[in-house]
């Protein structure tokens, strides 16, 4: 089951995680801090669940659920810190489809997704290809494969993850510390400048001019995009 989930959490590293794990699974993500930005990719991304933290700022994730459930009926899964009852029944009473109190297990997260998904049957027609593509990129997560208009790439595990996290969101423009997220599962001795140092190895894999790319590209003073949409 291939679907497209869209997580609004503040916390930047706990984002990371839920979107690293999504993409484990054959899922795309689109990651965004505040119930605002929430809301306007909601409507513009018509995603397959919504993964709402409770305590985000701008609107809350009351106040988003509230808005999803006038407007459309997309799956929400609410995430908050708050055990109280008087919380959780809210949110049900808004329209989440689940909740999960924090601190929480991403295998049982995900384990709540697929739930979600299958009993709202938004993702049912979808093929089940877990390939990610984008830029003529195409990264296949549970092959560990990597092709370039259609060629083999050979690419180490960080080069890999650092790949499979930037064609999941082309156009989305990552700073050295969330590639260096990225990688720490293969990749923990590595600091932020070894990111660039990945970048340029990719760069000679994917590029016909690792000199002048235009798939990998750097961001001045954040860090690096994949630019050339998807497909």
């Amino acid at each position: 089951m291939c679907a497209h989930v869209l997580v609004a959490e503040d916390d930047e590293m706990q984002a990371e995680l839920i979107r690293r794990s999504l993409l484990s699974e054959g899922h795309t993500a689109t990651v965004v801090h505040d119930g605002s930005a929430a809301l306007d990719a909601a409507r513009r991304l018509r995603p397959d669940l919504v993964v709402l933290d409770l305590m985000l700022p701008v609107i809350d994730g009351f106040g988003v659920c509230r808005v999803l459930r006038r407007d459309d009926d997309i799956p929400v899964l609410m995430l908050t810190a708050r055990s109280a009852e008087d919380d959780v029944l809210l949110g049900l009473e808004l329209g989440a489809d689940d909740y999960m109190t924090k601190p929480y297990s991403p295998r049982e997260l995900m384990a709540r997704i697929r739930t979600v998904l299958r009993r709202s049957g938004r993702s049912a027609g979808r093929r089940e290809d877990p390939v990610v593509r984008a830029a003529g990129l195409a990264v296949d997560p549970e092959r560990h494969e990597v092709r370039c208009d259609g060629a083999p790439v050979e690419c180490t595990p960080a080069e890999f993850e650092i790949l499979l996290a930037m064609v999941a969101e082309p156009e989305r423009v990552f700073s050295r510390r969330q590639l260096l997220e990225c990688t720490r599962g293969t990749d923990r001795a590595s600091t932020e400048r070894a990111v660039d140092v990945h970048i340029m190895n990719l760069r000679k894999k994917i590029e016909a001019d690792p000199r002048s790319p235009v798939r990998l590209l750097t961001v001045f003073g954040v860090g690096y995009k994949l630019s050339g949409g998807r497909g």
